[in-house]
């Protein structure tokens, strides 16, 4: 695309129209700026249509977005469109020598979205492909700063910024170290005077009183933008620059934690936020240098400990202010955990960080009340689940944890007595002073010790079961579900955590208060109610075993089952993941009798028919799923009779996910089909032969996440329906699709689990006349592209097919591929590799087909290939997998999975349960000792030169050994 004034009025034109309202003219637009696109020169045409002075400022904003979505896509291939045009070498480069300065000289609307593009081509090209970039941005800042244009200065530093913030989040390696370095070189002397410059412009105004806002934000912003750029360069390690002029920068640091701008700080929200902005990047400078370097530190850390403290002490009380109070808090609580501990070892120091800075932040406010209303997922996600390690309320109780680490007693001590006060001051006005004895549960919880590898925690605040008995239970009791929500969910929260601590007896005995619970109208309640019965129900004595049985529910199991219903019905709780995830851990722990699998399979079906409209929660879809499932499983194999009544409320269901194409829950609906198929008994009903066969279509295999589900099905319909496999040419299309499936790396192991149930649940006379093509497909691929997981799935099929149809059929079936073929697969395949197999049921398969391998077909007399196999056996059943099975080094083949959406989730209650090919035979170590021992009484003498001269030493003592140890010999 050429730049003339025909180009100008073609893109400007087009840029003019996608601002149309009109549909129409807006497509057509679109889709010329599309087609151009794909040219030449188009990203520097748009990028000049940006420069130019006549064009209407809405065109050239219009136009900024679109070259820098232009870029997003085109400046690099794309993974998911290698062919898509991209932008030309010759191009790159024009754009690269025009944009630093068209930024710069641009309106601050269009100067963002240039300062984005430029750091679009900065991931990507900046520093190796892009040497100029650097002196140009120096050269630039300089004359800005100089000029003092702090609109233009912060754009630069804006866009420096962004693209430093690779060295806080991407690996150490040598080729990052070396950008740091030349970033280092070129960017450290400059930053540090475009710093002081600006420091000096801000005390100037300080000085005067003259109250300039606008200047004094540009400042205050571009000092932030300094600071942040500092932390990318500092993140690594501290570099000697920065450490040779600490000096410079620390004294401004503590200024800005000290000093009140007056003039921004009154204002109202906006320049407040702004100043509280540098002081929280300042805060994150300091906490970094003192993890780095406590050392060099050490000189500043006094003056800073008492500026961040002083700072505290006034913001503690704002909400406004969180993201100050957070980094100030850590900070604190950096040096709690240091070598200076002991600055905070005075008792009147922890009186005050008790009383002024971690009560005042764990206390409820009203925004955390609004989200507790308004948005209950977040508060959850906060609350419940951890992630409000930045919020004041966590990180002002790390606080008092990092400072226990060195005075526990202390810490204690004081938090204690502040409990005692907090719940004082509760007793004596219960509804005016809620929010204090929430305050306390909230500290004893936050401040509890997770015991190691476990979900155990303790406390040394309180005697757990005293306050549970005092200050809980009376919450749980209260007969008004809806009264002081958050009270309400403190306690819940409280009983969940410390659940393991929780006498049975004195749980059994709320269980039915939290049933109740379930019926608040605070989405927050009855999910905090939800799930604390689910995780009661996971809690494990010694000895692994599960402390709460079905006996201990079912008492309360049919309210249990109708609340949790229930409380699907409220509004935003219909998806509501907590409650679902309850209801599929009671449904795996109780008895399910016929009264409540029927309300529960029907409640099931409805919730699946709604959220089919709009699947949007996977986390609620997988445990409804998983719920569905478990019912399934424990209810219809405890009570047969219920399997019709499930099918007629579940297979419309599943059938209209299939007719809707909901591919979402494809592999959801395929795993429960193939529980039902497993339920019932052959021949199965006409329906579900249909469905048989839409499976053996080809096109039902495209999608790679629905393969492993589908897999599941087709081993139940193989097992349920092996009589008709071998009419209107089932069997060739069962191998067809393992043909399909065992030709790639991604998916063999999901044909062979297709072939070994073919091989399981069919007699040889059926399979003889396709076993030569089977050997085929095989060895092709064993042949193409051998993989260590590959060869180790052969071993364990041709194992099964030995076991199943005996040696002699294995051997000869395999040679009629290529004449005596089956030696050259023993020796390089079967031999070497059995040691490798890993699982018991594998391990006794391949270990008993092996010995009858040698035992009934090959000849003593091929004295070095039985002597190796039997080699491989006794490595196989007497070394531990560690010593014998090295880590697997194969790097799955990602490629081939490029550009599909859905993803199998396996569903752990719809799993297929694995069947013992080999029952009569219990232990693997007695068949092969006794089978030696008849072995060698036939020919006496034979075997042991055999096993002396094959044999390594270990692995004849181990032999030896096993024979011994069942009272037999080899002769």
């Amino acid at each position: 695309m050429e730049w003339n004034p025909e180009t100008l009025n073609f893109l400007s034109q087009c840029f003019l129209n996608t601002l149309s309202p009109l549909p129409e003219p807006r497509r057509r637009a679109e889709a010329a700026l599309a087609e151009a696109a794909d040219r030449p020169n188009y990203g520097l045409a748009v990028l000049r249509l940006v420069a130019e002075p006549t064009v209407d400022a809405q065109i050239s904003q219009s136009a900024a977005v679109n070259f820098k979505n232009h870029l997003k896509t085109r400046w690099s291939p794309q993974p998911n469109d290698p062919v898509q045009f991209i932008v030309p070498d010759p191009e790159k480069e024009q754009i690269k020598s025009l944009i630093v300065t068209l930024m710069v000289n641009s309106s601050p609307k269009i100067q963002a979205q240039l300062s984005e593009a430029l750091t679009i081509i900065g991931k990507h090209d900046f520093p190796k492909a892009w040497q100029t970039l650097l002196p140009e941005v120096v050269a630039t800042l300089d004359k800005l700063s100089q000029a003092n244009d702090y609109v233009s200065v912060n754009g630069v530093l804006a866009m420096v910024n962004s693209l430093f913030k690779k060295f806080r989040y991407q690996f150490n390696t040598n080729e990052m170290l070396l950008d740091l370095k030349y970033c280092l070189d070129n960017f450290a002397k400059p930053l540090l005077e475009v710093f002081k410059r600006t420091a000096g412009f801000i005390d100037q105004l300080q000085a005067s009183g003259n109250a300039n806002m606008n200047a004094l934000k540009g400042y205050i912003e571009s000092q932030r933008l300094c600071c942040r750029i500092f932390y990318s360069l500092n993140f690594m390690d501290l570099p000697e620059f920065f450490e040779d002029h600490m000096d410079e920068w620390m004294i401004e640091f503590n200024k800005y934690l000290t000093v009140n701008y007056s003039s921004l700080e009154d204002s109202g929200k906006d320049g407040l936020a702004l100043v509280d902005e540098l002081r929280a990047a300042v805060c994150e400078n300091i906490s970094l240098y003192m993890e780095k370097d406590e050392e060099a530190f050490q000189k500043y850390l006094s003056g800073f400990v008492e500026a961040v403290w002083g700072l505290l002490v006034v913001v503690s009380n704002s909400s406004s202010r969180e993201r100050l109070t957070v980094t100030a808090i850590k900070f604190l609580t950096t040096v709690s955990t240091s070598v200076h501990h002991t600055l905070f070892a005075r008792d009147d120091i922890l009186q005050q960080i008790s009383q002024s800075v971690v009560i005042p932040n764990v206390m409820l406010r009203d925004e955390d009340e609004e989200l507790f209303e308004m948005n209950y997922v977040e508060f959850i996600r906060r609350d419940m689940e951890g992630s409000d390690l930045d919020t004041r309320r966590r990180i002002a109780c790390e606080l008092l944890k990092g400072i226990a680490t060195n005075y526990k007693q202390k810490v204690t001590e004081k938090v204690s007595a502040q409990l005692q006060s907090l719940l004082t001051s509760f007793a004596e006005n219960p509804s005016a002073n809620w929010k204090h004895k929430d305050c306390a549960i909230y500290l004893v919880v936050s401040l509890a010790t997770k015991k190691a590898g476990g979900s155990s925690v303790s406390t040394d605040l309180v005697d757990i079961e005293s306050f549970f008995g005092s200050v809980i239970v009376p919450e749980l009791r209260n007969q008004d579900v809806d009264g002081f929500p958050m009270l309400k969910a403190g306690a819940l929260k409280f009983f969940t955590v410390f659940r393991n601590q929780i006498s049975k007896p004195v749980a059994l005995a709320l269980l039915p208060d939290v049933v109740r619970f379930l019926g608040s109208e605070s989405n927050v309640v009855h999910s905090y109610a939800a799930n604390c019965i689910e995780k009661l129900l996971l809690v494990k004595d010694e000895g692994g075993r599960a402390r709460y049985l079905a006996a201990d529910v079912n008492p309360f199991l049919l309210a249990l089952m109708t609340n949790l219903f229930s409380a699907l019905h409220k509004p935003e709780s219909e998806e509501n993941q907590y409650v679902m995830k309850c209801i599929m851990r009671v449904l795996g722990v109780a008895n399910v009798s016929r009264e409540v699998a029927l309300p529960c399979i029907n409640g099931l079906a409805t919730v699946l028919n709604r959220v089919c409209e709009n699947p949007k929660n996977p986390v609620f879809n997988h445990y409804m799923f998983e719920s569905v499932a478990v019912l399934i499983r424990r209810a219809c194999e405890q009570d047969p009779t219920l399997i019709s009544a499930f099918e007629t409320s579940l297979l419309p269901c599943l059938q209209m996910i299939l007719a809707r194409d909901v591919s979402e829950f494809f592999p959801y609906a395929f795993q429960l089909l193939a529980q039902f198929v497993d339920l019932n008994r052959s021949p199965l009903p006409g329906n579900y032969m249909d469905i048989f066969a839409i499976l053996l279509l080809p096109e039902s295999w495209k999608k790679s996440g629905n393969v492993p589900a589908l897999v599941r099905l087709l081993q139940a319909f193989l097992k349920k329906a092996s009589h008709e496999l071998n009419q209107q040419g089932r069997l060739s299309n069962v191998l067809g699709i393992f043909n399909t499936l065992v030709s790639s790396p991604s998916t063999d192991e999901q044909g062979f689990y297709v072939l070994n149930t073919v091989i399981e649940n069919l007699g040889f006379d059926v399979i003889s006349p396709y076993v030569s093509h089977i050997w085929v497909a095989l060895f092709k691929r064993l042949q193409n592209n051998r993989t260590v997981k590959f060869v180790k799935s052969l071993v364990i099929h041709m194992s099964l097919f030995l076991v199943k149809h005996g040696p002699q059929n294995l051997a000869s079936s395999i040679n009629t591929v290529q004449p005596d073929v089956f030696r050259t697969i023993l020796e390089q395949f079967w031999i070497p590799n059995l040691k490798l197999i890993t699982g018991s049921m594998e391990l006794k398969l391949t270990s008993v087909a092996s010995t009858r391998l040698i035992c009934e077909s090959l000849s003593p007399s091929d004295s070095m290939i039985w002597g190796k196999m039997l080699d491989s056996i006794v490595t196989l059943l007497s070394r531990p997998e560690e010593e014998r099975v090295e880590e697997d080094p194969e790097i799955p083949d990602f490629g081939e999975t490029i550009g599909y959406n859905a993803s199998f989730v396996r569903l752990y209650n719809a799993g297929r349960k694995e069947e013992d090919p080999l029952q009569e035979i219990n232990d693997p170590k007695q068949f092969l000792a006794a089978s030696l021992a008849n072995l060698s009484a036939r020919s006496p003498g034979v075997l042991p030169q055999i096993i002396n001269e094959n044999l390594e030493q270990a692995n004849q003592a181990a032999l030896f050994q096993l024979c011994s140890s069942y009272n037999l010999r080899i002769v």
